[in-house]
């Protein structure tokens, strides 16, 4: 029987260049006050996972492929939130971008990727809201020519229907609808409705649809040590290296 070690805690805080860490960072710079969150006795956290440092997870980050691509378009204050899980995202998927959304003066690099041709975009938003013409619930195989790139409203629901209703540059993008089979999983906020799910569950489902299971277990697996950790130093409670969760994540890995 295969027994784990439990890997030790980086000594020092260990940086995540990706998008959402750029993005977390570029509105620190511009924020007129300090935006502060609960940590440590000083509130302290690791700058590469959001952690408390005691339970910081930056060692079991994943590396993966991924033929498919994730736009996290994103309320004002979410990239700010240790919370947030279009973090983990990026963590997993390589071509992950992030943008704040703005209604009137949208980036300039959103809107030449949603342009790039390498690229074939898809808005994930339920079927229920848009017209029935918009929407696939099948994507091309593996070999199209375009890879799939999934937009997500990284927001809260109320605030992504407000994204999606005045973006008009979304308006003409193709609308993949899920059909989640399972309630949400997440533990960190609460929903009025147990069938929204979060950012990364749905970004898991999406790569399940683009062929790539293995990607999305991953996902979903770093989703459930994050969520345990963050829970784990909410509670003041040791991290357990050996539980289900984390053998199950270094098992993928």
């Amino acid at each position: 029987m295969l027994t784990f070690r439990p890997q030790p805690l980086p000594m020092q805080p260990i940086p995540a260049p990706h998008a959402v860490a750029r993005l977390r960072s570029a509105r620190l710079a511009v924020s007129t006050r300090p935006f502060l969150s609960r940590g440590g006795p000083s509130g302290e956290r690791c700058e590469g996972c959001r952690l408390i440092l005691s339970h910081c997870l930056c060692a079991l980050r994943p590396k993966v492929s991924s033929h498919a691509g994730m736009c996290l378009i994103m309320a004002e204050f979410e990239a700010l939130k240790p919370s947030n899980t279009g973090w983990l995202i990026a963590d997993v998927v390589p071509d992950t971008f992030a943008f704040s959304w703005a209604r009137t003066r949208p980036d300039a690099d959103l809107l030449a990727l949603l342009q790039d041709p390498q690229w074939q975009a898809y808005l994930v938003f339920p079927a229920e809201f848009v017209a029935p013409e918009r929407v696939v619930t099948q994507l091309p195989s593996v070999e199209s020519s375009a890879r799939p790139l999934f937009i997500l409203l990284d927001a809260t629901w109320s605030e992504a229907r407000k994204i999606f209703k005045k973006s008009p540059y979304l308006a003409g993008l193709p609308v993949l609808s899920l059909t989640p089979s399972q309630l949400s999983r997440y533990r960190l906020r609460r929903s009025r409705v147990d069938e929204h799910l979060c950012t990364a569950e749905v970004a898991a489902l999406c790569l399940h649809m683009a062929g790539e299971p293995h990607v999305a277990q991953v996902l979903d697996a770093y989703l459930d040590v994050f969520t345990e950790r963050y829970l784990s130093a909410k509670q003041q409670r040791k991290v357990n290296d050996e539980d289900a969760l984390h053998l199950r994540l270094r098992s993928l890995l």
